[in-house]
């Protein structure tokens, strides 16, 4: 378990993560709690994570949700590094303010920008931005139609057989799911009017897509 950030990310901060398991190793790791990230009135801050399993390896990256806040401004990059025949499972929350607590993410910024190799080949790449007006355009149909919570789930290896499982669940869902395999492995996708109920279809997926338990912080 990793222990978050003391009080929370803020403008011009810069934070590396680097983990490595080793040939063979079973590792899985997530968060305390959820991480904050606060309105920054300067530079961005930045947040680089590395994840590299070796031959044989798994690794799951199972973090708690990433809170932003209002002119909140964060540049993130995943760097994943994977063996030809290890396994991962990782996911990731992003909420746009807490709507529990009647608060929105108005305007800042977001870059999450994605790399992933394996066996040293590239095979998945993308780059999302939102910056300015990041409220006006989540409320917009083709971006997040209201919704204040977006979500990823990456599982290597993933074949149709694991998209056939998961949609099997997919009348429990209280946001929009999307899940698809492509170049060896599986991604879901989320979008959902708040934190909670995200949370709860990330778990679904999850559940359906490891073979091992989850951590206890994501059954309480």
């Amino acid at each position: 378990m990793l222990v978050n950030t003391a009080g929370g990310i803020a403008g011009g901060d810069s934070f590396d993560i680097e983990i490595e398991t080793g040939e063979g190793a079973r590792l899985t790791l997530t968060t305390a709690a959820a991480e904050k990230v606060y309105r920054a009135p300067g530079a961005a801050a930045r947040l680089g994570i590395a994840l590299k399993a070796g031959a044989g390896a798994h690794l799951a990256w199972l973090p708690q949700e990433t809170i932003l806040f209002d002119r909140a401004r964060i540049e993130r990059c995943f760097e994943i590094d994977l063996a030809e025949d290890a396994s991962l499972l990782l996911c990731e929350i992003v909420v746009f303010g807490r709507t529990a607590m009647g608060e929105t993410m108005r305007h800042g910024e977001f870059v999450d920008r994605w790399r992933m190799r394996r066996g040293g080949r590239l095979v998945f790449a993308e780059t999302v931005r939102l910056d300015g007006e990041i409220g006006e355009k989540l409320a917009r149909p083709a971006i997040a139609n209201g919704g204040a919570a977006i979500g990823t789930a990456l599982i290597v290896p993933g074949d149709e057989a694991v998209v056939a499982r998961i949609r099997d669940a997919a009348h429990t869902f209280g946001g929009e799911v999307g899940i698809s395999a492509w170049n060896g492995f599986a991604m879901a996708r989320f979008c959902a009017q708040d934190a909670a109920q995200l949370r709860a279809d990330m778990l679904t997926v999850l559940g359906r897509a490891s073979a091992g338990p989850l951590p206890r912080l994501w059954l309480n």
